[in-house]
């Protein structure tokens, strides 16, 4: 992450992020032509943590071919999302996290979304928990093509 995005995460205490170490910049590409930049910018390492927060697997819509065998992990091979929800009490007020049940995805807080558009970050997409759709075996439409269209 950039310098000013940890700046600013750190500023207003936001929490679920581990690390914030140094990376080493090698080469930086420059998108036009043109004097090139005097020194790349700095950015650092961070991990997201494993929260508490569990899949509710009963409000989320989901498709698993069985259910999860641990109720600790709840680690279970999705086929497809179409919303998920938290079991309510089990989320313990993270920033961002990893929650219980989709490993693989972050999740984060109403005030870190108001922090992105407060803030002005751009380098990502945050979509409501209930909105959020995952099939990856569903046929996508080939880059460029408009909506609605064969």
């Amino acid at each position: 992450m950039s310098e000013r995005f940890a700046r600013a995460f750190r500023d207003e205490g936001l929490t679920g992020l581990d690390g914030f170490h140094p990376v080493e910049v090698r080469r930086v590409r420059g998108k036009r032509r043109g004097p090139k930049s005097s020194a790349p910018p700095r950015f650092l390492f961070v991990t997201a943590c494993f929260g508490r927060g569990a899949l509710d697997l009963k409000r989320s819509r989901l498709r698993f071919p069985a259910p999860p065998s641990c109720p600790e992990c709840l680690s279970v091979h999705l086929d497809t999302i179409h919303g998920f929800s938290l079991e309510p009490g089990s989320w313990q007020q993270e920033d961002i996290f990893r929650p219980r049940g989709l490993h693989g995805w972050l999740t984060v807080s109403e005030r870190f979304a108001r922090f992105v558009e407060r803030h002005g970050f751009t380098n990502l997409r945050l979509t409501p928990s209930e909105e959020y759709i995952w099939e990856p075996l569903a046929p996508h439409p080939l880059p460029g093509t408009k909506h609605g269209s064969a």
